[in-house]
């Protein structure tokens, strides 16, 4: 006999998109002001959007870039343990995209308290998604240690 507790079907990984901006070796992330790790920017995708979508509305909202959607092409998913989540997985949808000519420089808004650049070695800094990313970043060569 199983508990009322148990539940009967798992619960779906939360879907997010991921902004894999990296300069100078180092990967733009940023933390909200409620949180003590740093995350890649982007989000939760809202009812109907695309990723694409998705990616080029948080990244306006968080950080005041304005993406070029042509420029929008997949990287890599990575999947983890969600932060503060309980447990629940995340898959991120990591994706590369150009800012369009004239865009400001990104800079925090919104829930944004803070950006930093990180490197490879700064896996302490982020959550396990984070951490997939880092890896494969500096597997790819594209970031520092």
């Amino acid at each position: 006999m199983t508990s009322p507790a148990e539940p009967t079907e798992p619960t779906a990984p939360l879907r997010t998109v991921g902004w894999i901006h990296v300069r100078d070796g180092r990967l733009l992330v940023v933390r909200s002001r409620d949180n003590d790790l740093f995350f890649m920017p982007g989000g939760k995708l809202d009812p109907g959007e695309s990723d694409e979508q998705a990616l080029v509305r948080e990244i306006e909202e968080e950080l005041g870039v304005l993406l070029d959607p042509a420029t929008v092409r997949s990287g890599f998913v990575a999947e983890a343990p969600g932060h503060g989540l309980g447990g629940r997985l995340v898959r991120m949808h990591c994706l590369y995209a150009e800012p369009l000519p004239g865009s400001p420089a990104p800079a925090p808004r919104a829930e944004v308290g803070e950006m930093l650049w990180v490197g490879a070695d700064d896996a302490h800094r982020v959550p396990p998604a984070g951490r997939i990313v880092l890896e494969r970043l500096a597997e790819s060569g594209d970031l520092a240690a």
